[in-house]
Protein backbone atom coordinates (compact mmCIF):
# COMPACT_ATOMS: atom_id res chain seq x y z
CA UNK A 1 0.00 0.00 0.00
CA UNK A 2 2.88 2.32 0.86
CA UNK A 3 4.65 1.58 -2.40
CA UNK A 4 1.43 2.07 -4.38
CA UNK A 5 0.70 5.38 -2.65
CA UNK A 6 4.26 6.61 -3.30
CA UNK A 7 4.03 5.64 -6.95
CA UNK A 8 0.70 7.39 -7.32
CA UNK A 9 2.17 10.53 -5.76
CA UNK A 10 4.94 10.60 -8.37
CA UNK A 11 2.68 10.00 -11.39
CA UNK A 12 1.41 13.63 -11.75
CA UNK A 13 5.00 14.94 -11.52
CA UNK A 14 6.07 12.49 -14.23
CA UNK A 15 3.16 13.57 -16.44
CA UNK A 16 4.02 17.25 -16.01
CA UNK A 17 7.69 16.57 -16.79
CA UNK A 18 6.72 14.59 -19.87
CA UNK A 19 4.44 17.37 -21.12
CA UNK A 20 7.16 19.95 -20.51
CA UNK A 21 9.71 17.84 -22.34
CA UNK A 22 7.38 17.47 -25.29
CA UNK A 23 6.83 21.21 -25.37
CA UNK A 24 10.57 21.93 -25.30
CA UNK A 25 11.18 19.43 -28.09
CA UNK A 26 8.40 20.97 -30.20
CA UNK A 27 9.77 24.48 -29.57
CA UNK A 28 13.30 23.37 -30.48
CA UNK A 29 12.06 21.76 -33.69
CA UNK A 30 10.16 24.93 -34.56
CA UNK A 31 13.22 27.15 -34.02
CA UNK A 32 15.44 24.85 -36.08
CA UNK A 33 12.88 24.69 -38.88
CA UNK A 34 12.48 28.49 -39.02
CA UNK A 35 16.26 29.01 -38.96
CA UNK A 36 16.64 26.52 -41.81
CA UNK A 37 13.92 28.21 -43.87
CA UNK A 38 15.51 31.63 -43.34
CA UNK A 39 18.94 30.33 -44.33
CA UNK A 40 17.58 28.62 -47.47
CA UNK A 41 15.13 31.37 -48.45
CA UNK A 42 16.41 31.47 -52.06
CA UNK A 43 15.31 27.86 -52.47
CA UNK A 44 12.31 27.78 -50.15
CA UNK A 45 10.43 30.73 -51.74
CA UNK A 46 10.39 29.34 -55.33
CA UNK A 47 9.42 25.93 -53.96
CA UNK A 48 6.53 27.37 -51.94
CA UNK A 49 5.34 29.33 -54.97
CA UNK A 50 5.46 26.15 -57.02
CA UNK A 51 3.46 24.28 -54.38
CA UNK A 52 0.77 26.97 -54.30
CA UNK A 53 0.57 27.08 -58.10
CA UNK A 54 0.27 23.29 -58.18
CA UNK A 55 -2.47 23.28 -55.54
CA UNK A 56 -4.42 25.91 -57.47
CA UNK A 57 -4.01 23.90 -60.69
CA UNK A 58 -4.87 20.54 -59.10
CA UNK A 59 -8.67 20.83 -59.59
CA UNK A 60 -8.10 21.54 -63.30
CA UNK A 61 -5.86 18.48 -63.53
CA UNK A 62 -8.46 16.27 -61.83
CA UNK A 63 -11.19 17.65 -64.15
CA UNK A 64 -9.12 16.85 -67.24
CA UNK A 65 -8.44 13.36 -65.92
CA UNK A 66 -12.18 12.80 -65.40
CA UNK A 67 -12.61 13.76 -69.07
CA UNK A 68 -10.24 10.86 -69.87
CA UNK A 69 -7.37 13.13 -70.87
CA UNK A 70 -4.02 11.37 -70.27
CA UNK A 71 -2.15 12.69 -67.25
CA UNK A 72 0.91 13.80 -69.21
CA UNK A 73 -1.22 15.67 -71.75
CA UNK A 74 -3.32 17.24 -68.96
CA UNK A 75 -0.17 18.47 -67.17
CA UNK A 76 1.15 19.82 -70.49
CA UNK A 77 -2.07 21.77 -71.08
CA UNK A 78 -1.93 23.27 -67.58
CA UNK A 79 1.75 24.20 -67.90
CA UNK A 80 1.13 25.91 -71.25
CA UNK A 81 -1.72 27.89 -69.67
CA UNK A 82 0.59 28.91 -66.79
CA UNK A 83 3.34 30.02 -69.17
CA UNK A 84 0.95 32.01 -71.37
CA UNK A 85 -0.53 33.72 -68.29
CA UNK A 86 2.92 34.50 -66.89
CA UNK A 87 4.10 35.95 -70.23
CA UNK A 88 1.01 38.14 -70.52
CA UNK A 89 1.36 39.43 -66.95
CA UNK A 90 5.09 39.99 -67.45
CA UNK A 91 4.51 41.92 -70.66
CA UNK A 92 1.83 44.09 -69.04
CA UNK A 93 3.54 44.69 -65.72
CA UNK A 94 7.25 44.67 -66.59
CA UNK A 95 7.32 48.01 -68.38
CA UNK A 96 5.07 49.72 -65.83
CA UNK A 97 7.16 48.40 -62.93
CA UNK A 98 10.41 49.65 -64.48
CA UNK A 99 8.93 53.08 -65.18
CA UNK A 100 7.43 53.35 -61.70
CA UNK A 101 10.71 52.29 -60.04
CA UNK A 102 12.62 54.89 -62.09
CA UNK A 103 10.14 57.66 -61.22
CA UNK A 104 9.82 56.63 -57.54
CA UNK A 105 12.43 59.11 -56.15
CA UNK A 106 10.66 61.96 -57.95
CA UNK A 107 7.27 60.90 -56.56
CA UNK A 108 8.71 60.63 -53.05
CA UNK A 109 10.23 64.12 -53.30
CA UNK A 110 6.96 65.62 -54.55
CA UNK A 111 5.14 63.82 -51.75
CA UNK A 112 7.46 65.35 -49.17
CA UNK A 113 6.86 68.79 -50.69
CA UNK A 114 3.10 68.31 -50.51
CA UNK A 115 3.42 67.11 -46.91
CA UNK A 116 5.49 70.18 -46.05
CA UNK A 117 2.87 72.44 -47.65
CA UNK A 118 0.16 70.70 -45.63
CA UNK A 119 2.20 71.19 -42.46
CA UNK A 120 2.57 74.91 -43.21
CA UNK A 121 -1.17 75.18 -43.83
CA UNK A 122 -1.87 73.57 -40.48
CA UNK A 123 0.62 75.96 -38.89
CA UNK A 124 -1.37 78.87 -40.30
CA UNK A 125 -4.39 77.48 -38.45
CA UNK A 126 -2.43 77.39 -35.21
CA UNK A 127 -1.70 73.66 -35.33
CA UNK A 128 2.04 73.24 -35.07
CA UNK A 129 3.42 69.93 -36.37
CA UNK A 130 7.14 69.26 -36.08
CA UNK A 131 8.90 68.40 -39.34
CA UNK A 132 11.04 65.86 -37.52
CA UNK A 133 7.98 64.10 -36.13
CA UNK A 134 6.37 63.95 -39.56
CA UNK A 135 9.53 62.61 -41.17
CA UNK A 136 10.28 60.04 -38.47
CA UNK A 137 6.78 58.82 -37.64
CA UNK A 138 4.79 59.49 -40.80
CA UNK A 139 6.70 59.34 -44.08
CA UNK A 140 4.15 58.62 -46.84
CA UNK A 141 6.94 57.83 -49.27
CA UNK A 142 7.59 54.63 -47.35
CA UNK A 143 4.28 53.20 -48.58
CA UNK A 144 5.26 53.73 -52.21
CA UNK A 145 8.71 52.27 -51.56
CA UNK A 146 7.12 49.25 -49.87
CA UNK A 147 4.89 48.62 -52.88
CA UNK A 148 7.84 48.90 -55.25
CA UNK A 149 10.00 46.58 -53.12
CA UNK A 150 7.23 43.99 -52.89
CA UNK A 151 6.64 43.93 -56.65
CA UNK A 152 10.36 43.96 -57.39
CA UNK A 153 10.91 41.10 -54.95
CA UNK A 154 8.19 39.07 -56.62
CA UNK A 155 9.68 39.82 -60.05
CA UNK A 156 13.08 38.67 -58.78
CA UNK A 157 11.60 35.37 -57.65
CA UNK A 158 9.78 34.89 -60.95
CA UNK A 159 13.11 35.17 -62.78
CA UNK A 160 13.58 31.60 -61.56
CA UNK A 161 10.46 30.76 -63.54
CA UNK A 162 12.00 27.67 -65.15
CA UNK A 163 12.70 26.12 -61.74
CA UNK A 164 9.17 26.93 -60.58
CA UNK A 165 7.56 25.48 -63.73
CA UNK A 166 9.62 22.28 -63.54
CA UNK A 167 8.70 21.86 -59.87
CA UNK A 168 5.00 22.39 -60.69
CA UNK A 169 5.21 19.72 -63.41
CA UNK A 170 6.69 17.13 -61.05
CA UNK A 171 4.21 17.98 -58.26
CA UNK A 172 1.24 17.57 -60.62
CA UNK A 173 2.60 14.30 -62.02
CA UNK A 174 3.16 13.01 -58.49
CA UNK A 175 -0.29 14.13 -57.32
CA UNK A 176 -2.04 11.60 -59.57
CA UNK A 177 -0.15 8.65 -58.06
CA UNK A 178 0.13 9.84 -54.45
CA UNK A 179 -3.18 8.33 -53.17
CA UNK A 180 -2.23 4.89 -54.51
CA UNK A 181 1.21 5.14 -52.89
CA UNK A 182 -0.31 6.11 -49.55
CA UNK A 183 -2.78 3.22 -49.67
CA UNK A 184 0.12 0.84 -50.23
CA UNK A 185 2.39 2.37 -47.58
CA UNK A 186 -0.09 2.89 -44.72
CA UNK A 187 -1.32 0.12 -42.45
CA UNK A 188 -4.81 1.57 -42.16
CA UNK A 189 -5.11 3.65 -45.32
CA UNK A 190 -8.82 4.49 -45.11
CA UNK A 191 -8.54 5.96 -41.61
CA UNK A 192 -5.36 7.90 -42.42
CA UNK A 193 -6.50 9.08 -45.84
CA UNK A 194 -9.76 10.40 -44.40
CA UNK A 195 -7.99 13.23 -42.58
CA UNK A 196 -5.62 13.80 -45.49
CA UNK A 197 -8.52 14.04 -47.96
CA UNK A 198 -10.28 16.53 -45.69
CA UNK A 199 -7.11 18.62 -45.46
CA UNK A 200 -6.60 18.66 -49.25
CA UNK A 201 -10.28 19.41 -49.91
CA UNK A 202 -10.37 22.37 -47.50
CA UNK A 203 -7.04 23.70 -48.78
CA UNK A 204 -8.12 23.49 -52.42
CA UNK A 205 -11.40 25.20 -51.58
CA UNK A 206 -9.69 28.02 -49.71
CA UNK A 207 -7.06 28.70 -52.38
CA UNK A 208 -9.55 28.44 -55.26
CA UNK A 209 -12.02 30.89 -53.68
CA UNK A 210 -9.27 33.25 -52.55
CA UNK A 211 -7.65 33.28 -55.98
CA UNK A 212 -10.92 34.00 -57.79
CA UNK A 213 -11.89 36.77 -55.35
CA UNK A 214 -8.40 38.27 -55.56
CA UNK A 215 -8.50 38.18 -59.36
CA UNK A 216 -11.86 39.97 -59.43
CA UNK A 217 -10.50 42.51 -56.92
CA UNK A 218 -7.44 43.19 -59.03
CA UNK A 219 -9.43 43.62 -62.24
CA UNK A 220 -11.98 45.91 -60.55
CA UNK A 221 -9.27 48.09 -58.98
CA UNK A 222 -7.29 48.28 -62.22
CA UNK A 223 -10.35 49.32 -64.23
CA UNK A 224 -11.38 51.92 -61.63
CA UNK A 225 -8.01 53.67 -61.37
CA UNK A 226 -7.68 53.56 -65.18
CA UNK A 227 -11.04 55.33 -65.52
CA UNK A 228 -9.82 57.99 -63.09
CA UNK A 229 -6.69 58.48 -65.19
CA UNK A 230 -4.20 57.32 -62.55
CA UNK A 231 -0.89 56.14 -64.01
CA UNK A 232 0.22 52.49 -63.81
CA UNK A 233 -3.31 51.11 -63.51
CA UNK A 234 -2.14 47.57 -64.36
CA UNK A 235 0.47 47.78 -61.61
CA UNK A 236 -2.10 48.80 -58.99
CA UNK A 237 -4.45 46.03 -60.16
CA UNK A 238 -1.67 43.46 -59.76
CA UNK A 239 -0.79 44.81 -56.32
CA UNK A 240 -4.46 44.64 -55.27
CA UNK A 241 -4.63 41.03 -56.54
CA UNK A 242 -1.53 39.98 -54.61
CA UNK A 243 -2.29 41.79 -51.36
CA UNK A 244 -5.87 40.53 -51.31
CA UNK A 245 -4.36 37.28 -50.03
CA UNK A 246 -3.61 39.28 -46.85
CA UNK A 247 -7.00 40.00 -45.24
CA UNK A 248 -7.85 43.19 -43.38
CA UNK A 249 -4.59 45.09 -43.81
CA UNK A 250 -3.67 43.89 -47.32
CA UNK A 251 -6.26 46.07 -49.02
CA UNK A 252 -5.05 49.11 -47.03
CA UNK A 253 -1.43 48.54 -48.05
CA UNK A 254 -2.51 48.12 -51.69
CA UNK A 255 -4.61 51.31 -51.68
CA UNK A 256 -2.13 53.73 -50.08
CA UNK A 257 0.39 54.07 -52.96
CA UNK A 258 -2.35 54.38 -55.60
CA UNK A 259 -4.20 57.04 -53.57
CA UNK A 260 -0.98 58.97 -52.98
CA UNK A 261 -0.10 58.84 -56.68
CA UNK A 262 -3.60 60.05 -57.60
CA UNK A 263 -3.11 62.98 -55.21
CA UNK A 264 0.29 63.87 -56.68
CA UNK A 265 -0.82 63.39 -60.26
CA UNK A 266 -4.18 65.19 -60.08
CA UNK A 267 -5.80 66.58 -56.95
CA UNK A 268 -7.41 65.68 -53.66
CA UNK A 269 -10.76 64.87 -55.34
CA UNK A 270 -9.14 62.23 -57.57
CA UNK A 271 -7.34 60.76 -54.57
CA UNK A 272 -10.63 60.62 -52.64
CA UNK A 273 -12.38 58.96 -55.59
CA UNK A 274 -9.57 56.39 -55.79
CA UNK A 275 -9.90 55.65 -52.08
CA UNK A 276 -13.68 55.29 -52.39
CA UNK A 277 -13.22 52.81 -55.25
CA UNK A 278 -10.87 50.67 -53.16
CA UNK A 279 -13.27 50.87 -50.23
CA UNK A 280 -16.30 49.78 -52.26
CA UNK A 281 -14.48 46.90 -53.97
CA UNK A 282 -13.12 45.54 -50.70
CA UNK A 283 -16.39 45.97 -48.81
CA UNK A 284 -18.41 44.14 -51.46
CA UNK A 285 -15.93 41.36 -52.22
CA UNK A 286 -14.04 41.05 -48.94
CA UNK A 287 -16.84 41.58 -46.42
CA UNK A 288 -19.94 40.34 -48.24
CA UNK A 289 -19.14 37.80 -50.96
CA UNK A 290 -15.97 36.12 -49.68
CA UNK A 291 -17.26 35.27 -46.16
CA UNK A 292 -20.40 33.71 -47.66
CA UNK A 293 -18.32 31.51 -49.97
CA UNK A 294 -15.67 30.51 -47.45
CA UNK A 295 -17.71 30.33 -44.28
CA UNK A 296 -16.73 31.51 -40.83
CA UNK A 297 -14.63 28.42 -40.17
CA UNK A 298 -12.03 29.27 -42.82
CA UNK A 299 -11.36 32.71 -41.36
CA UNK A 300 -8.40 33.80 -39.29
CA UNK A 301 -8.28 36.07 -36.27
CA UNK A 302 -7.19 39.62 -37.22
CA UNK A 303 -4.41 39.36 -34.62
CA UNK A 304 -3.18 36.11 -36.20
CA UNK A 305 -3.28 37.74 -39.65
CA UNK A 306 -1.10 40.62 -38.45
CA UNK A 307 1.35 38.37 -36.59
CA UNK A 308 1.62 35.97 -39.53
CA UNK A 309 2.34 38.92 -41.84
CA UNK A 310 5.21 40.02 -39.58
CA UNK A 311 6.54 36.50 -39.05
CA UNK A 312 6.50 35.23 -42.64
CA UNK A 313 7.71 38.59 -43.93
CA UNK A 314 10.69 38.31 -41.58
CA UNK A 315 11.41 34.71 -42.58
CA UNK A 316 10.81 34.82 -46.35
CA UNK A 317 10.99 38.52 -47.25
CA UNK A 318 8.44 40.41 -49.38
CA UNK A 319 7.09 37.23 -50.96
CA UNK A 320 6.58 35.83 -47.47
CA UNK A 321 4.20 38.72 -46.76
CA UNK A 322 2.11 37.66 -49.76
CA UNK A 323 2.18 34.01 -48.71
CA UNK A 324 1.71 34.70 -44.99
CA UNK A 325 -2.03 34.06 -44.79
CA UNK A 326 -2.08 31.03 -47.16
CA UNK A 327 0.75 29.46 -45.16
CA UNK A 328 -1.06 30.13 -41.88
CA UNK A 329 -4.29 28.78 -43.39
CA UNK A 330 -2.47 25.56 -44.33
CA UNK A 331 -1.33 25.25 -40.72
CA UNK A 332 -4.86 25.94 -39.45
CA UNK A 333 -6.49 23.45 -41.84
CA UNK A 334 -3.90 20.83 -40.91
CA UNK A 335 -4.58 21.36 -37.21
CA UNK A 336 -8.34 21.06 -37.81
CA UNK A 337 -8.00 17.56 -39.27
CA UNK A 338 -6.54 16.18 -36.02
CA UNK A 339 -8.77 15.89 -32.96
CA UNK A 340 -5.80 16.47 -30.63
CA UNK A 341 -4.86 19.79 -32.23
CA UNK A 342 -8.27 21.13 -33.28
CA UNK A 343 -8.38 23.41 -30.24
CA UNK A 344 -5.31 25.27 -31.60
CA UNK A 345 -7.12 25.78 -34.93
CA UNK A 346 -10.10 27.21 -33.06
CA UNK A 347 -7.82 29.72 -31.32
CA UNK A 348 -6.32 30.74 -34.68
CA UNK A 349 -9.76 31.24 -36.24
CA UNK A 350 -11.92 34.33 -36.27
CA UNK A 351 -14.82 32.61 -34.46
CA UNK A 352 -15.69 29.02 -33.49
CA UNK A 353 -18.08 27.09 -35.69
CA UNK A 354 -19.25 24.08 -33.73
CA UNK A 355 -21.31 22.55 -36.50
CA UNK A 356 -18.46 22.66 -39.01
CA UNK A 357 -16.05 21.23 -36.46
CA UNK A 358 -18.38 18.31 -35.68
CA UNK A 359 -18.94 17.58 -39.37
CA UNK A 360 -15.20 17.61 -40.05
CA UNK A 361 -14.61 15.25 -37.15
CA UNK A 362 -17.21 12.87 -38.55
CA UNK A 363 -15.56 12.95 -41.98
CA UNK A 364 -12.11 12.39 -40.51
CA UNK A 365 -13.37 9.38 -38.56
Amino acid sequence: MTVTRAASQHEPHTDRLSAGTRFLLAAACFVITVAGMKAAVSIVVPFLLAVFVAIICLPALLWLQRKRVPTVLAVLIIVIAILVSALLVGALVGTSLNEFSAALPEYQQRLREETAALRRWLGGLGIEVSETVVHDMFDPGIAMQLAANMLTGLTGVLTRGLLIVITVIFILLEASTLPAKLRTALRDPEASLGGFALFVRNLNRYLAIKTVISLITGVAVGVWVALLGVDYAVLWGLLAFLLNFVPNIGSIIAAVPAVLLAWLQSDVATAAATAVGYLVVNLVLGNLIEPRLMGRRLGLSPLIVFLSLLFWGWVLGPVGMLLSVPLTMILKIGLETNTDTRWVAVLLGSAPDARATRSDAAVAQ
